[in-house]
């Protein structure tokens, strides 16, 4: 697949999203979805990554069809937050998987919509005993309840999240309502499972953002301790041994080196650097 050229570059994005303090930081990125930006991060197709994990993490992720205690056949619910131009959705719902992609710019839906138009036959179905999987796109805040009324999700009710340039899109201070908001959209263990790819782990920590510099330590004190403030210095995380994970947080159960990712995850000659990890509730 060929990849889109961007039309803005990070330090533009930087300047403009600096405009835009606290809560109002998610309507800098609807102010570039508005415009029509192809952000310099924009691959245009999945990361190859999570394809290998959906297929050799199965026995941890689950199949995307399960049973109730009823017995009853259901598609398991998967969501991509901040999810760009949906291509991760699409992928999750080629998988079997009813994939949700969740954007706070309608400029960005309707981008998601023409992805899904042009891209149909690219996103074959990987089971043709389970089926594609539905895919529906939702506009709204994620640390919002709005957009789950609006499709009718309860709280806890995503089996499968996947992030991956969400976490370093947002702005640091974000980060511990990011980690807690993630705890009450997550079905419970062993169901529930948030897959991040964790990206840029390779950039200067006090370097400015988006993306920001985002280390595997940085999820895991944010996971582990949700809604609580992390201690950063000269960004990078500090962590505290005598402080025990928090009960309402997540842990790690997974966590690897991918064969396959994009290239603005390499380093010099090829170095992979991102990583993959697989989180879920602790009660």
């Amino acid at each position: 697949m060929s990849v889109p050229q961007p039309n803005i570059n990070a330090k533009e994005i930087q300047d403009r999203l600096s405009q835009y303090k606290g809560d109002k930081y998610v309507e800098g990125w609807a102010a570039l979805w508005d415009k029509g930006d192809y952000l310099p991060w924009d691959r245009g197709f999945p990361n190859p990554a999570l394809e290998d994990a959906l297929v050799q993490q199965r026995p941890t992720i689950g199949a995307p069809v399960a049973t109730d205690a009823q017995g009853k056949e259901y598609r398991r619910k998967a969501l991509v937050p901040g999810c760009g131009r949906g291509v991760d959705v699409l992928l999750l719902a080629s998988f079997g998987f009813d994939a949700y992609g969740l954007e706070y710019s309608a400029s960005a839906i309707e981008a998601c919509k023409k992805e899904e138009s042009k891209t149909a036959d690219l996103y074959r179905v990987r089971d043709q005993a389970v089926g594609a999987g539905k895919v529906t796109w939702v506009q709204g805040d994620f640390f919002s309840d709005a957009w789950l009324e609006k499709i009718g999700v309860p709280l806890n009710g995503f089996d499968v999240i996947y992030d991956y340039t969400f976490f370093c899109a947002l702005d640091p201070s974000m980060r511990p309502k990011w980690a807690l908001r993630h705890t009450q959209l997550l079905s419970p263990s062993p169901a529930g499972n948030l897959i991040c790819l964790e990206f840029p782990r390779h950039k200067d920590p006090q370097a400015p953002g988006p993306p920001w510099p985002s280390t595997s330590e940085a999820y895991v004190e944010h996971l582990s301790h949700p809604g609580e403030e992390v201690r950063y210095v000269d960004g990078v995380v500090k962590h505290n041994p005598l402080q025990a994970p928090s009960e309402a947080g997540l842990e790690r159960v997974a966590h690897w080196t991918p064969e396959r990712t994009h290239e603005v995850g390499k380093g010099e000659n090829g170095v992979i650097h991102d990583r993959v990890s697989i989180w879920r509730r602790r009660n």
